[in-house]
This record gives structure tokens, sequence and C-alpha cells, in this order.
């Protein structure tokens, strides 16, 4: 899609597709991000996309497929509104299984997360990214695939 990028430390050496998921992406946090007083959760943001060289942080996506939504949502947030990222961020994403729409969405109307809203997060679900992946790979550059799926949470 053009960018670099960065997987969860935590999630770097899991296998995939014959190699590890961190192949091929970047080893280090930029300078902003690590230099950050909450450097640690945004190493365990699963995937972070850099404007090429690691630059400008552009998207993040947090995956929840069995683990709580909030902790997703609370770091996604944190990012948002830190220093490093409030200039270039343009995308949050919740990534998670069709039939957890509704958790997102009932965490999302919690007070505590009422003004990620105004952050444009959007809720990727795993069947759209299923159906859609080859052709957005093929034809995608940039944020406008991904968007074109996403949907729209508050």
């Amino acid at each position: 899609m053009g960018f670099d990028v960065w997987i969860a430390s935590n999630d770097r050496s899991r296998e995939y597709c014959n190699g590890k998921l961190g192949d091929r992406c970047l080893t280090k946090l930029p300078d902003s991000l690590q230099n950050s007083e909450r450097a640690d959760s945004f190493a365990l943001i699963d995937v972070l996309w850099f404007e090429a060289k690691g630059t400008s942080l552009v998207a993040a996506f947090e995956v929840e497929h069995t683990t709580s939504i909030y902790s997703g949502i609370l770091r996604l947030y944190d990012l948002a509104l830190s220093e490093p990222a409030n200039k270039s961020l343009r995308g949050l994403y919740l990534v998670a299984p069709d039939e957890r729409e509704e958790d997102v969405r009932n965490q999302l109307s919690r007070p505590a997360f009422r003004a990620i809203g105004k952050l444009s997060a959007r809720y990727l679900p795993y069947n759209e990214l299923d159906k859609h992946r080859e052709s957005m790979t093929r034809f995608g550059e940039g944020l406008k695939a991904i968007e074109a799926i996403a949907r729209i949470l508050i």
C-alpha cells in the first residue's frame, strides 16, 4: 500500500507465510514515538503505517480478535492525542471479526471514549478485508482502499 510498516513488538516474531510477521517491517519506532512518554504502549499497537522511511505516522490498526476491545481503543486514543502523532495521523482502525462490530460500537459509546469518534476511528471487519485484500494490494495505494471498506463508527 506504499507505507513503511511497524508490527507490534510482542507480535513481530509470530510465524506467518513461511516467515515472521515482522519480516521487512520497521525494526524500531521512529524517534518521535520512541521518545514519547507512552512509547511502551505505542510499541504494542498491532500495526502502524508510516510514510516512506518511517517519517510521518499515517494510520494505526488495533486487531481485536479475542482480546478486550477497550484496551485497543485506549492505545489508539493515546496515540491520536500524543504530540508526535497528532500532526500526521489520518486513520485509526479497529480490526475485528464481523460478529464483534456491536461490541466495538458499544465500547465507543462509553463516555470515556466518545471523543474518539471525532478522530474518525473506523471499524474494519475481517470479512471485508478478506474479500478485498488481493485487489487492495494490487491496485490500492495510500489509505483510499482501506477507507473504502472501513465503517464509520460514530
